[in-house]
């Protein structure tokens, strides 16, 4: 482990007069994946969007112990209909480096193609974004938060609508930066088969954070009840509709 890269500490958040997230703890140490785990509307990215500062605590802390922080939003999110290629996209990601109208420089276009070649993107930097497959898109998202150069890495169901070979690709990628770069990354998730394979600890979420443990928690029937309401025969099974 590198030492703490994110602690959330007794957060609660209030979206349109409702509470959206409730008391929330976890930490999430350099050189490990937690994955968050809930069901719809358990705020899981209502938490992610609080450590990024885009919806305001009501009570509790959120510090972040680097700068920047990489975010991929799900694919949805971004604008797939923006005239731009694949480098261009990534390139984005440096914005707040590059500062507003200004052109980038040689560190910049050095961490776009890092970013590249770490998601398998470099044959195709040139392809407009448009033209993309679903896993091709998923990792445009990827690449663009790394081009930031991130300690950090929040990822919103990155698994989600992506072809096996992506999901390798990313599963791949996400141990080189935990174990080999000792990045802090935490996933959202409703993959329980990727998260029992590539996470180091798993926080199970439903409002408030319900119980964290090892990946061996997906399969604990008692714990999975309370965070999913699931019957037990389904929770003893690790089944997550």
């Amino acid at each position: 482990m590198s030492g703490t890269r994110l602690t959330v500490d007794s957060a609660s958040v209030v979206l349109g007069g409702r509470p959206a997230l409730r008391d929330a703890s976890l930490t999430v140490d350099g050189g490990e994946l937690v994955g968050l785990i809930g069901p719809n509307g358990a705020g899981k990215t209502t938490l992610l969007r609080a450590v990024l500062g885009l919806v305001p605590l009501a009570s509790g802390a959120v510090r972040a112990e680097s700068s920047p922080i990489g975010y991929v939003p799900q694919r949805h999110e971004f604008a797939w209909d923006f005239p731009i290629d694949i480098a261009g996209a990534v390139l984005t990601g440096r914005t707040r480096s590059i500062g507003w109208l200004r052109a980038p420089q040689a560190a910049d276009r050095a961490a776009v193609a890092r970013a590249l070649e770490l998601t398998g993107l470099t044959g195709l930097r040139r392809r407009p974004i448009g033209e993309l497959s679903g896993g091709q898109r998923q990792r445009v998202l990827v690449a663009r938060a790394l081009a930031a150069e991130p300690e950090l890495l929040l990822l919103d169901e990155p698994f989600t609508g992506v072809d096996v070979p992506t999901q390798h690709l990313l599963n791949d990628l996400f141990g080189q930066l935990t174990r080999e770069q000792g990045k802090a990354l935490l996933m959202t998730t409703h993959d329980l088969a990727a998260a029992a394979r590539t996470c180091d600890r798993v926080v199970l979420i439903n409002g408030t954070v319900v119980a964290e443990g090892g990946p061996e928690l997906l399969t604990d029937p008692e714990q999975m009840l309370r965070a999913f309401g699931l019957d037990r025969a389904m929770a003893g099974k690790g089944v997550i509709a």
